[in-house]
């Protein structure tokens, strides 16, 4: 037992980082919603650029590279969205999108994993989305890149195979809130600080996974993700 709490803190979430044997503490997850015009109108929207919103995943939702991730209770509509993933390495609030991209430690790719008929109920209901978005192992993600090796994506392929076959694939150019803008944004809603990740929105194609199906996320210049439903 730990000295200083009554109870033992809990294990801090983290991801393993190219090149380095040390790894990136995850502190908190942002999500960008529907910031692909092509997911936007299959999700019944207009992609208009309006300002972008975002809903948030707990730290420990994360899955690891290459880990399982468990189909989760009490839904049966279970969809992946990939993303390319921004961690945040300096802290900052109400940043110019002109210096934004100085916060960013590096990249990686993540999966958006949501129980789509319990987010639907709660659209339909005016609730918050949390128990369709934020539940566990809702966020599989994979290893940070440092921005020293990658520079700043802004364009290239992002795409998900299910069993071999492809799913979703788009362009990073096709965001309709780039990483500086969409930093800007976030920082004067919270203050970003180290450790936090920002999924910044997943193209078209969205669909539904079963037990059994592995699922291969990628974004050019980034390291691919892994990870099997069982």
């Amino acid at each position: 037992m730990n000295s200083h709490y009554v109870i033992d803190p809990p294990i801090i979430p983290s991801l393993p980082v190219t090149g380095e044997s040390r790894r990136f503490a995850v502190n908190r997850i942002f999500c960008v919603g529907r910031n692909y015009a092509e997911h936007a109108r299959e999700m019944g929207h207009d992609p208009d650029r309006e300002p972008p919103f975002f809903f948030m995943k707990p730290s420990n939702s994360i899955v690891s590279d290459g880990k399982n991730m468990t189909y989760p209770k009490l839904s049966n509509d279970v969809h992946y969205e990939i993303e390319m993933v921004v961690a945040i390495g300096k802290s900052g609030a109400d940043i110019p999108a002109d210096s934004a991209l100085d916060h960013v430690y590096g990249y990686g790719v993540g999966l958006d994993m949501t129980r789509r008929d319990l987010q639907g109920e709660a659209k339909k209901m005016g609730r918050p989305w949390d128990t369709g978005k934020a539940f566990d192992q809702s966020a599989p993600c994979g290893t940070i890149t440092p921005v020293t090796q990658c520079g700043h994506p802004s364009q290239g392929s992002i795409k998900l195979l299910v069993n071999g076959a492809v799913r979703q694939e788009g362009n990073l150019n096709q965001l309709i809130w780039n990483i500086p803008d969409t930093i800007a944004y976030l920082s004067t809603l919270f203050t970003l600080e180290p450790g936090d990740l920002i999924f910044s929105g997943t193209p078209a194609g969205v669909g539904p996974v079963k037990k059994g199906d592995l699922l291969e996320g990628s974004v050019d210049g980034l390291v691919t993700l892994h990870t099997t439903i069982v």
